[in-house]
């Protein structure tokens, strides 16, 4: 099954990082938090990767361009005037990686509509490149498949900062509003199943896909909603990226589901 990464914002409140680099590129313990994202899917077996890269796209490309060198031992052998590689202990994740420039200015739902070649014919799985988390994916998709939504995504309480969601007892969505004094707390951390059947609710490269597509999902009854307890936490700012810095090394990050190479 294929996962879609949306990873092609500026990412402005990360300061001067996201001036050199495009957001899911900033790295928490020597490692873009992209790559933090992918790992947590291979680790429950999900290994190929669609990344809707947009802003300073070619340096998404150029890493995974070199990814495995960077993953193995080395030998360059100029001796003689020849000019050899001898790769030792490779250890590469067996990932298939897609990334598509979606454009600078697009919004997320248009960065999907670009990709449609890509997707095929079935569910595919989608989140942010800007947040971390140990969602059960597989818990995810039996829920999916369970309730027959075009969407579901995962709900999680973080307090007051993002829009709300109301959501009923089997888990469809009623409403995405934003937030008003006395709401709930449960709020859409990206970790999505969804059905082809969501593009059509796409016009093009200006729609959000949180605004309109979601809202007339929920107001259809085809969007679903599977609350996550766990752990999660986004990188919008510096702040945040130290606290994820910390956690990693402490070596007690959560969302790291995989075991050392």
């Amino acid at each position: 099954m294929k996962v879609v990464i949306l990873a092609g914002g500026l990412g402005t409140r990360l300061g001067e990082e996201t001036i050199i680099k495009p957001k899911p590129m900033v790295e928490i313990g020597g490692y873009p938090i992209l790559w933090h994202i992918m790992k947590g899917f291979s680790a429950q077996g999900f290994n190929e990767f669609i990344i809707c890269a947009g802003y300073k796209q070619h340096l998404i490309k150029q890493y995974f361009s070199d990814y495995f060198l960077h993953t193995a031992d080395v030998t360059f052998d100029f001796t003689h005037g020849q000019n050899t590689m001898t790769v030792h202990h490779n250890t590469v994740e067996p990932w298939k990686v897609t990334v598509v420039d979606t454009g600078y200015d697009t919004m997320t739902g248009g960065r999907i509509k670009r990709i449609r070649e890509h997707l095929g014919d079935g569910t595919f799985l989608l989140t942010y490149g800007d947040g971390v988390s140990d969602v059960d994916i597989n818990a995810l998709l039996d829920f999916h498949k369970a309730r027959g939504k075009t969407v579901t995504i995962s709900a999680y309480n973080a307090g007051q900062r993002f829009g709300i969601l109301e959501i009923a007892e089997d888990g469809t969505v009623l409403s995405m509003r934003e937030k008003a004094k006395g709401d709930g707390n449960l709020i859409n951390i990206g970790f999505m199943a969804c059905e082809p059947a969501l593009l059509d609710r796409i016009e093009g490269d200006k729609t959000m896909l949180e605004r309109e597509p979601f809202s007339a999902l929920a107001a259809s009854g085809e969007l679903a909603a599977r609350c996550h307890d766990g752990f999660w936490q986004c990188m919008d700012t510096m702040r945040e990226r130290t606290l994820l810095e910390g956690m990693w090394a402490s070596g007690k990050a959560p969302w790291k589901t995989w075991s050392d190479r």
